[in-house]
């Protein structure tokens, strides 16, 4: 197991290899379909997004309101697929990591190791317990979204696994592109 701290350093992303489990503490943001779309099309016309993507860990996820005392409701992963279409353009723009569930398209993972960056997975269908590792959480941007807002989350040994390393090497295939 190792115990990474975000933002990831190359070197931290680089010495990542699909399989390896990983335990995350630090800043991460949640983007659904609906968000990737409005960032994407910021990035598009050159336009200020509400938060920065340099070097940021994005997670696909839409949580829930939280209960009483707790940072946040529940926060599982959503299908990473989904934002496929979308993912080369943040890569491009500075994302370097992201989180979610499922395989991931042949651009994408190309996109990936061009950028030396890492996508992760995390257990779906532990969406109340993966808040448990939410210590903090805030809307950042595109509040009109509801639950697909962008949230900054402050997260403590967050459980991931690599899906995809930053040599292209796919968890789901074991082997490069």
């Amino acid at each position: 197991m190792k115990k990474l701290t975000l933002p990831l350093t190359e070197k931290d992303i680089i010495s990542l290899r699909a399989g390896d489990e990983v335990f995350l503490t630090g800043t991460l943001y949640t983007a659904r379909d609906q968000a990737h779309r409005m960032i994407a099309e910021a990035i598009a016309r050159r336009k200020r997004i509400p938060f920065t993507l340099k070097n940021a860990m994005i997670y696909y996820c839409g949580p829930t309101q939280a209960q009483k005392g707790k940072a946040i409701g529940a926060c599982g992963p959503t299908t990473s697929s989904r934002m496929d279409i979308f993912t080369p353009a943040l890569l491009n723009a500075g994302v370097k990591g992201m989180i979610g569930k499922g395989q991931r398209s042949l651009q994408v993972r190309q996109a990936i190791r061009e950028h030396k960056a890492v996508y992760f997975l995390t257990y779906a269908g532990c969406a109340a317990l993966l808040h448990r590792y939410v210590k903090k959480a805030k809307v950042v941007a595109f509040r009109e979204l509801g639950p697909e807002a962008v949230h900054q989350l402050y997260v403590e040994l967050f459980p991931v696994i690599v899906g995809i390393d930053a040599q292209g090497t796919d968890v789901y295939k074991k082997r490069g592109i």
